[in-house]
């Protein structure tokens, strides 16, 4: 079942997910608050993403930067000058579009890198009105998308700072700091995980974008000459990918493999390593590999800051091909002109080449809102024979692990030992207790909200010291003791096991 972007945020506040921010007060575009299920959700995406990229790597480490951050940061990276979007306002009513966006749904033309004169002459070619009032555009100018914020009693220029626009700045300002206070050696990554804020003209799609949302990056810093990933790459990998050039061209994507990127030389082997990495983690939480390709940046596109850029997109439904994950070739850019506004010289000693170098980094970055949004979509099934919703997020990525459930809520001898197993087992996984409405009623409603596996205890499960288990996704079940609960539970949401790999199933 196709669910669209609109239904999709409905369901999203009707099951405890995503509320819209201040809707008490009529809502703010572009922010949302995460509900109860929603942030568990949330955590479980962010701490996949941290587990496999920081954890789990010798050669990377995190940092929690500032939110607020000083105006110097953000003028040496370009962000005051040149981090904007263009407006288009109606003369009459005042209406603010993005013009980009606006021109590319009116048009149905690829918009990105377009001028503002581009931009400026589509409209007058196409003779574009305003949707609301139908009158004529203001010529497009630019809008800088950074939130000034003051601090302290000071009214001058000097009490301003910013909303970090991105949390890549964050740690090429801490740079020095960690290179002089541990014993990081090239090539190594600083990541980090947290909230970024832009002023968006005009948010939209419900979590795709929004004014605050969150990033998990990466920024990699490598030895400029030596620029040969080290680490194993898939040359075999296939995957759709979609060049600057077949864009230009207006064709559609091909399936290549990584290795025929990395020997035309479209692609380094740095960017083939880190979206091979990257793919292969959203297949891991359940992502389908046909709904991704690749996507080369047009050099008309390109930021301010960055060599070459490569995008994951997913295909969503009602959306089309879309940005989950950005891959920068970043060069020694933000490093030098912070040295340069700072006036500290930001390099580090390279123990193979014995000199002090400026590294070039390569930053793989992707919206933590983005991702979620991605597993939600691909997640949401409409089961026909059950006449509910069935929401398979990956048991990793599940609010809730477990559901526990005494047949009935009036016999106080099931209430009791569903309770034991509940206090066996709520230490190690996520666990969900309800006691109301009949058992099919209750299945359906952890169906809807993603939870992997519900126990019942029955009067059985008095005289046996056991539960009947039941599957999300299959429906199937069996029996098992309840002194075996932790690890066959652990086996079956996190090791890929099946029920019946531990008892009979039940008919």
């Amino acid at each position: 079942m196709t669910i669209t972007i609109e239904e999709l945020a409905t369901f999203c506040k009707k099951k405890a997910f995503i509320y819209p921010s201040s809707e008490l007060y009529g809502g703010l575009a572009g922010f949302y608050d995460y509900g109860p299920l929603g942030i568990e959700l949330k955590n479980n995406v962010k701490n996949e993403w941290w587990k496999t990229f920081v954890q789990s790597r010798p050669d990377v480490i995190g940092i929690d930067g500032s939110i607020i951050s000083h105006q110097k940061i953000w003028e040496a990276s370009g962000h005051l000058a040149g981090f904007s979007d263009m407006l288009l306002e109606c003369k009459k009513c005042k209406n603010k579009l993005r013009a980009d966006h606006f021109v590319e749904e009116k048009l149905k033309i690829p918009s990105e890198g377009l001028t503002i004169k581009e931009i400026n002459d589509l409209i007058k070619k196409h003779k574009l009105t305003c949707p609301s009032c139908n009158n004529h555009f203001d010529d497009v100018k630019d809008f800088n998308l950074m939130f000034p914020v003051k601090i302290g009693s000071q009214e001058d220029s000097s009490s301003t700072a910013y909303l970090r626009g991105e949390t890549a700045q964050l740690i090429f300002a801490s740079f020095d700091n960690i290179v002089n206070t541990t014993r990081v050696k090239l090539p190594f990554g600083i990541a980090q995980t947290g909230k970024a804020f832009r002023n968006e003209i005009a948010p939209r799609n419900f979590l795709f974008r929004l004014r605050e949302f969150e990033q998990s990056e990466i920024e990699y810093f490598i030895n400029p000459k030596e620029d040969k990933c080290p680490y194993k790459i898939n040359k075999n990998f296939k995957i759709h990918f979609l060049s600057a050039q077949a864009q230009e061209s207006n064709k559609k994507a091909q399936e290549v493999t990584l290795g025929s990127l990395i020997d035309k030389t479209i692609m380094s082997s740095w960017h083939a390593y880190w979206l091979q990495e990257t793919v292969n983690w959203f297949i891991s939480l359940g992502i389908k590999k046909a709904s991704l390709r690749l996507r080369e940046h047009t050099k008309k596109e390109l930021s301010h800051y960055s060599k070459a850029t490569f995008d994951i997109e997913y295909n969503f439904p009602d959306l089309g091909y879309k940005e989950i994950h950005g891959c920068a070739d970043r060069n020694q850019y933000d490093l030098i002109q912070h040295s340069e506004h700072s006036k500290k010289k930001l390099s580090i000693f390279d123990e193979r080449s014995k000199e002090k170098i400026v590294p070039k980094v390569i930053e793989p970055s992707q919206g933590v809102d983005r991702a979620i949004l991605t597993f939600l979509y691909e997640s949401y099934t409409y089961d026909k024979k059950r006449d509910n919703v069935v929401l398979k997020l990956h048991p990793k990525l599940a609010p809730f692990k477990i559901a526990i459930f005494p047949l009935l809520s009036n016999k106080k001898p099931l209430t009791k030992k569903a309770t034991q197993v509940f206090d066996l087992l709520k230490n190690n996984f996520a666990c969900f207790y309800d006691e109301s409405g009949s058992i099919g009623r209750r299945y359906a409603r952890q169906d809807e909200v993603g939870t992997p596996f519900c126990l019942t205890i029955d009067f059985d499960s008095l005289k046996k010291d056991d539960v009947t288990i039941r599957d999300r996704d299959s429906t199937k079940q069996i029996r098992l003791k309840v002194n075996k609960l932790p690890l066959v539970l652990n086996q079956l949401l996190f090791n890929n096991k099946k029920l019946e790999d531990f008892g009979k199933l039940i008919k």
